[in-house]
């Protein structure tokens, strides 16, 4: 279609009419206010002038999520009576008719694996932790750790979506994109949500991620999460072109912005004002990125802290390290997904790999806020989509046994802002298998990290398609009280 065609049909009657709605109830509601002459703006950061509904713990956040399901008995939940169980089937009585996925809906037996890592208890809280996470069994008394998290997705990819943005089904907001859209950005030079994708050691062929697990949804696009990479530009388009120096890119944006403006008078379509918004941002980031990303003004002891990859991007050690450069610089949010937990197979194998991938620097990122006195207004969560099972896939008698989806229970940990340190919650069976106390589901979870935020996860929602939509869905799900300060 031609350009100006498209432009003249964009003006439809339904759009007129909405536009002519939205103008006299704004102006209705105008009449009603009282006069702010003089007064403040809102909300100086973007954010709902509404929130936060109450004062808040934490500031700003950071999720390290472990995309793939890492397994809960060998590295959080203890279960030692298992030993005993070796080889055994799980009763049906356990298993209660629990839906099963295909890869493991064929099998005759459900033989028991028990954990092959040692088990110890670390801190004054007692928490026990698996060989595998000796920096993280540091800080047992920093972190709180959920051992009873569950959900209703069984694979992979409606079980992520679930857990980012509220819905199995693509084309909700995720966190990120609600937690800017509510609390807006206190840095103007920088994104408000920020994501990471670092590379990972264990099993390769992991589980995609798709870019709608920090989309916006139908919030407008300035929400969404923007990708840091780890190779060539650090975000995509962010250099000029060839020929094309600053001041032409700002007179052409200054051009642009223009245009865009006028089409916003006329139009009146959001996605508009967002793109302004966009290209105004990415011209700021070509200096605030660079700065961002250049890790000379680390000293040796930091960078040794978070280990020996933490100078080489696309790591997580690095990856984690930019978070905490990200929040000193008042960035939102940030999420940083690792693959390669989908233990299928060669459990004993490739679950240490991930493990040594992840546990020194997620210490170190907790140490590192604590030493800058960042952790108490900073909320960091570590975990994945869903748990594994304690029966094993394949027969015990393969060398590269594995363990298959498992979301009746799951286990997470979470620390700073809001949280209570030093906590054990929620308790499983001894085979792991289904919770005994202290049920959160993942709509709970999303209540919590949302509450730590001062947050009231009822009250933030969005009209679209006739419905109001919230995060956590119009089931009654709550924050867990038990581990807020």
């Amino acid at each position: 279609m031609d350009p100006r065609q498209e432009y003249g049909l964009a003006l439809s009657r339904r759009h007129f009419f909405k536009l002519g709605g939205l103008g006299l109830g704004t102006a209705a509601l105008s009449s009603m206010l009282p006069e702010r002459a003089g007064a403040a703006p809102l909300s100086t950061s973007g954010g709902l002038p509404s929130i936060p509904h109450f004062a808040p713990k934490a500031k700003r956040a950071i999720y390290l999520f472990m995309a793939g399901a890492p397994s809960q008995m060998d590295m959080l939940d203890y279960k030692p009576k298992m030993k005993d169980w070796y080889d055994k089937d799980l009763p049906e009585s356990i298993r209660a008719g629990q839906r099963l996925t295909t890869m493991t809906s064929g099998q005759t037996r459900f033989p028991i694996a028990p954990s092959k890592f040692k088990f110890s208890q670390h801190g004054q809280s007692g928490g026990w932790f698996s060989e595998l996470l000796p920096h993280t069994a540091k800080m047992a008394d920093d972190i709180a750790v959920i051992r009873s998290v569950n959900t209703e997705a069984i694979n992979h990819d409606p079980a992520i979506t679930y857990i980012c943005t509220g819905n199995q089904l693509p084309g909700r907001a995720s966190l990120g994109a609600w937690l800017s859209y509510g609390l807006g950005s206190e840095n103007k030079d920088l994104p408000s949500f920020v994501v990471m994708t670092p590379n990972w050691t264990g099993r390769q062929e992991a589980q995609a991620l798709y870019n709608r697990l920090w989309g916006s949804g139908f919030l407008p696009s300035k929400y969404q999460g923007v990708p840091l990479r780890s190779q060539g530009d650090p975000i995509l388009f962010l250099s000029n072109p060839d020929g094309v120096g600053g001041d032409l890119r700002r007179r052409m944006l200054d051009s642009l912005g223009r245009m865009n403006q006028q089409a916003f008078a006329e139009i009146g379509d959001p996605e508009t004002q967002s793109r302004i918004a966009q290209y105004e941002m990415a011209f700021r980031m070509q200096t605030s990125v660079p700065e961002l990303t250049d890790l000379r003004d680390e000293t040796q002891q930091v960078l040794d802290m978070y280990g020996p990859e933490a100078s080489t991007p696309g790591t997580f050690a690095s990856s984690c390290l930019m978070a905490r450069r990200m929040i000193e610089r008042d960035v939102r949010f940030v999420q940083i997904f690792h693959r390669g937990w989908d233990q299928h197979g060669n459990v004993a194998g490739d679950l240490p790999k991930q493990c040594h991938d992840i546990d020194q620097p997620a210490w170190a990122l907790i140490q590192d806020l604590k030493q800058r006195g960042m952790l108490d207004d900073t909320l960091v969560v570590w975990g994945g989509e869903f748990g594994r099972t304690v029966y094993c896939q394949g027969g015990l008698s393969q060398e590269n046994y594995g363990r298959d989806h498992h979301p009746r229970c799951f286990s997470i940990w979470m620390a700073g802002g809001g949280i209570k340190p030093g906590v054990v919650y929620g308790e499983t069976d001894d085979f792991g298998y289904n919770i005994t106390k202290d049920p959160v589901h993942i709509h709970d979870l999303n209540a919590t990290i949302l509450h730590c935020l001062g947050i009231d996860h009822r009250k933030l929602s969005v009209q679209f398609q006739g419905l109001d939509m919230r995060l956590t869905g119009v089931e009654e799900h709550q924050a867990v009280r038990d581990l807020l300060i």
